[in-house]
């Protein structure tokens, strides 16, 4: 398995494996219409593109040629010296087969290597993801919620793990 980092060339295929993913892993926690909005919010093309001028970096997960996931981080989080995940997902076939942890694991490399101290994440209180989280070193720090607009609401624990 490789980790390359997409370029603006690629966003089509981060949009095209959120598409697969997404609406898979919210189906049960959020309604048809929030994962529309977040959908558009987040993964619209013009939306990833302006994520990554504003310093969203990409990394992809391929294998013989096929794309297995995406994680998005951002360095020095808010002027710190923590390494922020915006995203991570893995297409649910290849779940539970390594790759999240092999994401975790560079993400922790790339943030270490720019003197980040720790990696931090916000995950839906919901989510069955959390016990991954916590079996690759994560632990939840607090509770927080986002008001993302349409009368919508994140509902999410912010974990973080030491590097």
């Amino acid at each position: 398995m490789n980790i390359v980092e997409a370029t603006e060339n690629q966003i089509v295929i981060i949009k095209s494996l959120s598409d697969k993913v997404w609406p898979v892993t919210f189906r049960d926690i959020l309604s048809e219409e929030q994962i529309k909005y977040m959908m558009n919010m987040m993964y619209s093309e013009d939306s990833l593109r302006k994520q990554m001028k504003e310093g969203h970096h990409y990394l992809l997960a391929e294998e013989d040629g096929e794309y297995l996931g995406y994680l998005s981080y951002e360095l020095n989080y808010k002027g710190s010296d923590i390494t922020k995940v915006h995203k991570i997902y893995v297409l649910s076939s290849l779940q539970g087969r390594g790759v999240g942890r092999f994401f975790i694991d560079k993400a922790g490399e790339i943030a270490k290597n720019n003197n980040n101290k720790e990696l931090l994440l916000n995950v839906n209180r919901f989510n069955r993801a959390i016990d991954f989280y916590k079996r690759v070193g994560f632990e939840i720090v607090r509770n927080e919620d986002i008001d993302i607009g349409n009368g919508f609401l994140m509902e999410d624990y912010v974990m973080n793990k030491k590097i």
